[in-house]
């Protein structure tokens, strides 16, 4: 299966695929080489004129910057070294704060802190506002421009400013870089056959490490699910796919994409060898859940395969492709929107949990460490008011699953 994020033929593609009829091409294209004919004079004279001597690579970088700024709070220009991060980003192991970041109402904000990370431990949350780096506005600063900030060498501290609902005033969380490697899976058995997984992100290796925990809960007897993608921030589309077709029938729709180039609209089915598509389960979801997180609940959701607890998603619904350039930079623009089997565009607008289950609102007036997870998982998920309202709905769907099968029993 193809990555969703990284295709080096869309170069070619965009060349042969843009545009209407040839007329309209030749109109369309006196126009942008008369604006051009602006750009490069306001260049020549910035070169010539401006009071500091700025390298036209610098110039043209930053005008790059601006162009992709216009556009939408997640596509952007990513110099050589920020490509370079970029590719590592969902591998699973990376130096940083263990934070995904996107730019909401043109504010830097916390979609979610990953379980586990020095972000999470120091107690961001999801929907709070950065305001600083390092005491530096980031008003105005790009997307991978805050990444590449809050990247860094191990060991190293990055104080942020954040600005929270409910705070009278910024505060600053003072950070120490460690080198995040991500485990993308969390298994536990909640007994009478119950199982708990939760999928931190949507990496390379998530479908196989999911796959490795389904293995083992179904050799000890596992009856029922519960799939806890809160707080998981997204990542890789085909990922989402793979995840999702263990749990839907053979050859139904996952998902869609819509652009406006042709090979963006694709449609992703389910291919799974085996699955588990008549167990009964439940999905978590929060304000944190995102991007694929948001398909999978999505596909499960239209099918009627899953029930959905929690509050509503994010509603990231939009593909980045990561598109190389020649001198080693790249671009990470929006290239299509994705659509549920149904046609529900979920950008804007998030998924809708058949049980809405709001948590507890904190009471927190300055930033304070998360308490450290307890010896036994368990005692967590005892106290986590959306995983005990899912233990309900999934015990009620075991039962109505048994009277089904006793009167299908019966008739025969």
């Amino acid at each position: 299966m193809k990555k969703a994020f990284v295709t080096g033929a869309l170069l070619v593609v965009l060349t042969l695929s843009l545009g209407g009829s040839a007329a309209s091409k030749v109109t369309d294209n006196a126009a942008t080489y008369e604006q051009l004919r602006l750009f490069t004079e306001v260049l020549s004279i910035v070169q010539n004129q401006y009071v500091d001597e700025v390298p036209p690579k610098d110039l043209i970088y930053n005008a790059i910057k601006g162009t992709l700024r216009g556009l939408d709070p997640h596509s952007s220009f990513l110099d050589p070294d920020s490509y370079r991060d970029m590719q590592v980003e969902t591998s699973g192991s990376f130096g940083g704060l263990g934070i995904e970041i996107t730019l909401k109402d043109d504010i830097l904000t916390v979609v979610a802190p990953i379980d586990g990370t020095p972000a999470y431990r120091a107690g961001l949350h999801t929907g709070d506002r950065i305001i600083k780096i390092d005491g530096l506005s980031t008003k105005d600063m790009q997307l991978a421009d805050a990444v590449k900030r809050m990247r860094g060498k191990p060991g190293t501290k990055v104080t942020i400013s954040v600005v929270r609902e409910g705070w009278a005033e910024p505060k600053d969380f003072d950070i120490v870089r460690e080198q995040i490697r991500v485990q993308s899976v969390k298994a536990v058995e909640l007994g009478d056959g119950i199982e708990y997984l939760k999928l931190r992100q949507f990496q390379e290796q998530s479908p196989h490490d999911l796959d490795a925990a389904l293995d083992k809960f179904a050799k000890n007897g596992m009856k029922a699910l519960i799939l806890d993608l809160r707080n998981n921030p997204g990542g890789l589309l085909t990922a989402a796919v793979e995840v999702s077709e263990k749990f839907i029938e053979d050859g139904k729709l996952v998902v869609y994409t819509e652009g406006r180039v042709r090979n963006q609209n694709m449609r992703f089915s389910a291919h799974a060898k085996k699955g588990y598509a008549q167990m009964p389960m439940v999905i978590l979801i929060n304000q944190g859940s995102a991007s694929a997180s948001e398909i999978v609940a999505g596909a499960l959701q239209d099918w009627g395969r899953a029930t959905i607890v929690g509050t509503q998603s994010f509603g990231k619904g939009s593909v980045q492709t990561i598109i190389p350039l020649s001198d080693g930079s790249g671009l990470r623009l929006t290239t299509a929107k994705y659509f549920t089997p149904k046609g529900r565009s979920i950008h804007g607008k998030g998924i809708t949990p058949d049980v809405v289950v709001e948590l507890p609102k904190e009471k927190e007036t300055a930033p304070k460490e998360r308490p450290l997870p307890s010896a036994d998982p368990l005692d967590d998920l005892k106290k986590d008011v959306q995983v005990q309202r899912a233990l309900e709905v999934i015990k009620a769907m075991k039962t109505a699953h048994q009277l089904g099968t006793q009167q299908a029993t019966t008739r025969n």
